[in-house]
């Protein structure tokens, strides 16, 4: 058996590998272990008990304003023990968070193979976003297999000397996610939710990245607030992070609108049926612009740059940056152009057909020797490099 510790830390991390996790688990020729370091804590443990995932380890590093150094330090400290008491044939490993670096860099150390999940994705601007732009460019020299979820990000990895065979494009796994998480007649557990007047035009907002603290944030919310007012068929959700540096901001400018509902952060199967219930997406998260588009809404991405072009070139993503007046403009278009709202919600979704965790189990097969076919790719993003 390949013995495989799948390792995670945050919750778009964890709705990302849960697809995974159960697929390996699913074949014998699957030793799997989970082990979370709860980077995020809360949330993650709502994706844990959603796909009912029960980690083997849990390093417990969160801690009150914990910083990039503190997590770093932490995740390599007491991973270290996990990898002397497992000693996996390979360390799986996803995106680009501070988790998936400390825990490739440790499993480097280690002299255990690392495979990367989500591979590929640039900016080419290392402080955008900040902190992930480096860790997936590290974390990439530090894999020897790589999980690309389409020919853009495959072909980023070769220009960066990555050898092609130990490249595989798969699509991405947040599209397997939906097959488990989006239904038909869906009770949100939010209960605010079930009140929502969804014949409304429901655009769903989330906000809270790093780089937009401050005021990128303050001029995020002061458009949607504008938008609100000009719109009286439109109605705002808004599940505002924990982090005190977007709450503040967000009730501060937005909290009496009665239009604009500040809720709190939601789970993966009410942000999955949420979407799917909404009109369309401002977001500055990098897995929305994977999922709405499958689900056939247009995303407005609320920062300067996008390490997932392939959107932006089939036109389910418009990048809209985080200036006040370019938000409004691009927003109140989508709100009143059916035809360029259309031509956006029926685009095609680039990043995957729901098949990305099979693909990577039989690329992990191929690659260990257990089979002699090598697997099939993704071939849906072809067109967009």
């Amino acid at each position: 058996m390949i013995k495989t510790l799948i390792v995670f830390g945050t919750r778009p991390e964890a709705i990302k590998m849960a697809p995974l996790v159960k697929e390996l688990k699913k074949d014998f020729h699957f030793d799997v272990k989970v082990c979370v370091t709860a980077q995020h804590r809360q949330m993650l443990d709502q994706v844990l008990e959603i796909f009912d995932i029960k980690p083997d380890y849990d390093l417990d590093i969160m801690k009150h304003n914990q910083s990039l150094f503190s997590i770093t330090a932490d995740v390599l400290l007491r991973f270290e023990k996990v990898l002397v008491k497992e000693r996996p044939d390979i360390v799986l490993v996803h995106g680009d968070t501070t988790t998936t670096f400390a825990s490739a860099l440790a499993s480097f150390y280690f002299k255990t193979k690392v495979g990367h999940v989500e591979a590929g994705l640039r900016t080419y601007n290392k402080y955008s976003p900040f902190p992930e732009e480096m860790n997936r460019k590290l974390t990439a020299a530090l894999c020897d297999i790589h999980f690309a979820p389409t020919k853009r990000a495959k072909l980023n990895l070769m220009a960066e000397g990555v050898k092609e065979q130990t490249i595989f494009v798969t699509g991405n796994t947040v599209i397997d996610t939906l097959k488990f998480t989006v239904k038909d007649n869906y009770v949100f557990k939010e209960d605010s939710l079930n009140s929502i007047d969804f014949s409304k035009k429901i655009i769903l907002l989330t906000a809270h990245r790093r780089e937009n603290f401050g005021k990128p944030l303050k001029n995020i919310f002061e458009a949607v607030l504008k938008i609100a007012n000009e719109f009286d068929d439109v109605v705002f959700v808004y599940p505002v992070h924990l982090n005190p540096n977007v709450r503040d901001v967000a009730h501060r400018i937005l909290k009496d609108h009665p239009r604009i509902k500040l809720i709190n952060p939601i789970d993966v199967d009410d942000m999955h049926n949420l979407i799917a219930r909404s009109y369309l997406v401002l977001t500055d998260s990098g897995g929305l612009q994977e999922e709405a588009p499958s689900l056939g809404k247009p995303v407005v991405v609320l920062r300067n740059t996008t390490e997932r072009p392939e959107a932006v070139l089939a036109r389910t993503v418009v990048v809209a940056g985080t200036h006040k007046e370019r938000i409004e403009k691009i927003v109140t278009k989508l709100l009143i152009d059916e035809e360029e709202y259309l031509q956006m919600a029926r685009a095609v979704n680039p990043y995957g057909d729901g098949e990305a965790s099979r693909r990577i189990k039989e690329a992990l097969l191929y690659y260990f020797g257990e089979s002699s076919k090598e697997p099939d790719g993704f071939h849906g993003s072809d067109m967009y490099v």
